[in-house]
């Protein structure tokens, strides 16, 4: 119980910036004895896609206050908050937010994300997360294209207190791949976390490349990987939506790592995610320490837009 107060606390600390801008906002215009009618329904629907929710999830979920109040569901401007808390907390808690671990260790994990997402630092926390749920964690270092992603994933590892794959700059990110693997299976590792290049010459290159670290994680262990992890920077916004839906189509994402929610006014952003691309947020990252990463939770998440 207190470690779920603690991670509330840290969650609800991390969504102040986008609480600032939705809570208050919504509070004032919901405020009771105000007729519910175009003009307040058009306050709310602006007030939302200014804390990032998008401009279609926004259109929606006006619409479903304007039946509510129709259909008598609701009666009260004073009962909106409620309202769209309910509602945020049914549809994001429609998502499968669990990590898929193999039935036969190792679990392989893939992370990909863009340079500068804070794809390295969510890395090491979701190791550290690992490890303190007792499991053996290796990570691999296969960005060898940027010269001190190596290095700063060794810094990394280091403070996670896990060991790390790595090979020389410049090296076959898929060797890395496979060595790391092939040393999981040998030490009894429980979870290998795939580092990965966030930027190549090209777009199609980065793509064609990240296919291929998957083909040798199949190759070397059938099923795997398990979990292909994006992390998106939340201080982005809806634009963090394109880098989703673009990595979503090439690498078969299954969850997203949403970095840096302590940093925007834009954590409207999941709900939105939720409308638009439909991929679980699994996890959310609320500071810069090593265990500042929270799994998501949906409650936890929309009290801290409202409370």
């Amino acid at each position: 119980m207190r470690a779920r107060a603690g991670l509330f606390g840290r969650i609800r600390d991390g969504l102040l910036k986008t609480r600032e801008k939705l809570s208050e906002a919504v509070r004032r215009i919901a405020s009771a004895g105000r007729r519910v009618d175009g003009e307040l329904l058009g306050q709310i629907e602006e007030t939302l896609i200014a804390a990032d929710f998008g401009p279609k999830v926004a259109a929606q979920i006006v619409r479903r206050l304007e039946e509510a109040y129709r259909e008598r569901e609701l009666s009260d401007p004073g009962e909106l908050v409620g309202f769209l808390k309910r509602r945020m907390v049914e549809s994001l808690s429609g998502w499968d937010r669990s990590l898929r671990f193999a039935q036969n260790p190792p679990t392989v994990i893939l992370v990909v994300g863009v340079n500068g997402s804070g794809k390295t630092t969510s890395i090491a926390k979701l190791a550290k997360y690992l490890t303190g749920g007792g499991k053996k964690v290796l990570l691999a270092a296969a960005d060898t294209f940027r010269a001190a992603a190596t290095e700063q994933l060794k810094v990394w590892a280091d403070r996670a207190g896990v060991n790390i794959v790595a090979h020389q700059s410049g090296a076959d990110p898929g060797a890395v791949v496979y060595d790391a693997i092939e040393a999981a299976c040998a030490r009894g590792i429980d979870v290998v976390i795939i580092d990965t290049a966030g930027r190549l010459q090209t777009q199609a290159n980065l793509m064609k490349e990240l296919e291929k670290i998957a083909r040798v994680c199949a190759k070397r262990l059938p099923g795997s990987p398990h979990e292909v992890l994006l992390v998106l920077d939340a201080t982005l916004g809806q634009n963090a939506l394109s880098q989703a839906k673009l990595f979503g189509k090439s690498t078969g994402v299954t969850g997203i790592v949403l970095a840096k929610l302590d940093g925007t006014a834009k954590g409207g952003m999941v709900v939105g995610m939720r409308g638009e691309v439909d991929i679980p947020v699994k996890f959310v990252g609320v500071g810069e320490k090593i265990d500042d990463l929270a799994p998501f939770d949906p409650e936890g998440f929309v009290d801290g837009l409202f409370e």
